[in-house]
């Protein structure tokens, strides 16, 4: 789940965020009695500005990301997704062996 939301972020971004960014699964809820399967995620940049390009002017770049990733996920477990993307500046998360355990880094 994690690498499809990363992937659509770095089709997106292109050049601009190339290893700065993660995706952390905060919380995943099974499909429920309607089948939509809730998905919420965190994206992780190191610095501000990046952040402002992940979001967007009036969050259109994170809308974007969005759509595509819930598409390829629901194309993936064939259930509707409603996916809620959050981005979050932590600044060296790459050196932080906390944040690494949790993307399976280490």
């Amino acid at each position: 789940m994690a690498e499809i939301v990363r992937e659509k972020v770095l089709e997106s971004t292109r050049d601009e965020l190339p290893f700065s960014t993660a995706v952390v699964v905060d919380r995943f809820e099974e499909p429920d009695e309607k089948g939509l399967m809730r998905l919420y995620c965190s994206i992780l940049v190191e610095r501000e500005s990046q952040k402002g390009i992940l979001v967007g002017r009036a969050g259109d770049m994170i809308k974007r990301i969005g759509t595509a990733a819930r598409l390829d996920l629901e194309r993936f477990f064939q259930a509707r997704v409603y996916l809620d993307l959050r981005v979050k500046v932590r600044s060296q998360w790459r050196e932080d062996d906390r944040v690494l355990n949790e993307l399976g880094m280490k």
